[in-house]
């Protein structure tokens, strides 16, 4: 079975330390951190007490999330990255998420192929200095500046840049991107979400849609996390749940069990 882990995303009002417990007992080898809800990052507490804690509890920081637009690289952006790069190999993690400008620009052929290549080349020394590995996530929205893993997987090839820089698999941004192969061999992390509401159309899905996988997903989730384990993939699964009725449910460590449980089950025994 492959690992499991958690976004922070699916339980977003939890403490850091409270989020540490909760992955601990469902059984997740680590976790995943962000820097984009509410409140200030790990509730204004040193970085390294996280890494600490998370040391004691048996529980991998394997990222920090994350550094937005990555891909429309400026003297800001690099201000931007050298601070999460910093506050990353301060707690302990492993990796920083890397996300793709998505709001329309930027998206023409040959001028998004040319940003990322500029964008990877200039953080590649920034994360080596650290021993930090980068996670690109392209993402299937329309308006995404990098929707094919086939792009991201082109341009760390050219730069000789694979032992810096792996994929994020994201089984809905997947499915929105139409699919396309699996790039085992590339992937550093998987995240997993579902979609259970029968509308709207798939092309108008938004992260609010993303709950928790059960038999009612619509993305073919669990399939996905298969396909890529078979593909020789063998590192984390995270859960990373979006959608407002994850968040208020009253039972959280028994509902992330169970989605769990559903996505590694064998199919021939969901159907017995």
């Amino acid at each position: 079975m492959l690992p499991r882990a958690l976004n922070h995303m699916s339980v977003p009002g939890w403490r850091w330390d409270d989020f540490i417990g909760l992955a601990r007992s469902i059984g997740c080898a680590g976790v995943e951190f962000r820097n984009d809800l509410s409140g200030s990052l790990f509730a204004g507490d040193d970085p390294a007490r996280v890494r600490f804690v998370a040391r004691d509890a048996g529980v991998r920081v394997l990222a920090l999330a994350e550094l937005k637009s990555f891909n429309d690289w400026s003297d800001r952006r690099r201000a931007e990255a050298a601070g999460l790069i910093d506050t990353a190999a301060a707690c302990g993690a492993e990796a920083v998420t890397l996300i793709p400008r998505s709001d329309g620009l930027g998206c023409g052929n040959g001028e998004r192929q040319a940003n990322l290549r500029v964008a990877l080349r200039e953080l590649a020394p920034m994360l080596a200095e650290r021993k930090l590995v980068g996670l690109v996530e392209p993402l299937g929205f329309g308006i995404c500046s990098l929707r094919r893993k086939s792009e991201a997987v082109d341009a760390i090839e050219a730069l000789g840049l694979a032992e810096r820089f792996r994929l994020v698999h994201d089984t809905f941004h997947h499915r929105l991107a139409g699919g396309e192969p699996m790039f085992a061999g590339h992937t550093g992390i998987v995240h997993v979400s579902g979609v259970i509401e029968t509308e709207p159309a798939l092309h108008d899905l938004r992260d609010p849609h993303r709950a928790l996988v059960d038999a009612r997903d619509r993305l073919g989730s669990a399939v996905q996390v298969r396909e890529l384990r078979n593909a020789g993939y063998s590192g984390p699964v995270s859960i990373e749940a979006f959608a407002p009725c994850v968040h208020a449910s009253h039972d959280p460590a028994g509902d992330l069990a169970r989605s769990f449980e559903f996505i590694f089950s064998d199919p021939a025994d969901r159907a017995a």
